[in-house]
C-alpha cells in the first residue's frame, strides 16, 4: 500500500492521545493515525492484515504443544520456540518475517539455534542441507519456484514464496505458514534423534505438500 506524505490539521489535545496510545502499542503517530483511518473507512492495511496472521498462527500451533509462540502487535516479526530432545534440551527458535509490500517473497523463515555440542551443530546442518535438498527437487513439480535458502553459522533462512494463483486471506496464510513449521520441527527432530532416515524425511516432506492447497 503506497504512502504519501499530507499536512493535516489536529488539535493539540488529540495529537496528545494518539501519541500515547501509539506507544503503548509500540508503533507511531503517523502509523497509528494510517491505521485509525482506514478501520474506520473498512480497509485493511498491511500492518493489520500481519496482526490478524500472527494472531492466526499463535492459535494455530498452540494445540500443538510443541511450540511456544511471541508477538507483539503492529511488528512485522514473531517468534516460536521449539526444544530438541537432546541432553540439555537446547532450544531452537523459529522467527516469522512477514514483508509489508510486495515482492518475490511475502517475507522470510528463520532458524535460529545455540549449541556448544559439535555433534549437534553438525547433525542439524546435516538436516538443513537436507531440507534444501528435498525442497528443491519437490517443489518445483507442484508449480512453486523461486524459494531461497541460506546456511549461515547456527541459523537457516528460507523465503516464505507467493502462493500461485490465489487472493489468500489471512487464516490461509496463517495455516500455510504454521503448517509448513510443525511440519519441519517434527521432521528435524525425529531426523536428530535418529527415528527418521533422510529418505523418510523425503517421503513424508512430499506426502505433506501433496495435500495442501496453499504452497508458500
Amino acid at each position: 500500500m503506497k504512502k504519501t506524505l499530507y499536512s493535516l490539521m489536529l488539535s493539540d489535545d488529540v495529537v496528545r492521545e494518539i501519541d500515547v496510545l501509539a506507544h503503548k502499542n509500540g508503533t507511531n503517530r503517523s502509523n497509528l493515525i494510517n491505521q485509525i483511518l482506514a478501520e474506520y473507512l473498512g480497509m485493511t492495511t498491511p500492518e493489520r492484515r500481519i496482526n490478524e496472521i500472527f494472531q492466526a498462527i499463535e492459535e494455530a500451533v498452540t494445540p500443538y504443544g510443541e511450540l511456544v509462540p511471541f508477538f507483539a502487535p503492529n511488528n512485522l516479526t514473531m517468534s516460536l520456540k521449539s526444544s530438541l530432545e537432546y541432553k540439555y534440551r537446547p532450544t531452537v527458535k523459529y522467527e516469522v518475517e512477514l514483508y509489508k509490500n510486495g515482492g518475490d517473497s511475502i517475507g522470510e523463515l528463520a532458524v535460529i539455534f545455540r549449541t556448544q555440542s559439535a555433534a549437534l551443530i553438525s547433525a542439524m546442518t546435516e538436516f538443513f542441507r537436507l531440507w534444501n535438498y528435498v525442497e528443491s527437487r519437490t517443489l518445483p513439480k507442484y508449480g512453486v519456484g523461486g524459494v531461497s535458502c541460506a546456511l549461515y553459522e547456527n541459523k537457516f533462512v528460507r523465503s516464505i514464496a507467493i502462493p500461485k494463483n490465489r487472493d489468500c486471506t489471512a487464516s490461509e496464510l496463517a495455516a500455510a505458514i504454521s503448517g509448513y513449521i510443525r511440519l519441519f520441527d517434527e521432521l528435524m527432530k525425529g531426523y536428530i534423534n535418529g527415528k527418521y532416515s533422510a529418505a523418510e524425511v523425503a517421503e513424508k516432506y512430499e506426502k505433506y505438500i501433496s495435500k495442501q492447497n496453499i504452497l508458500i
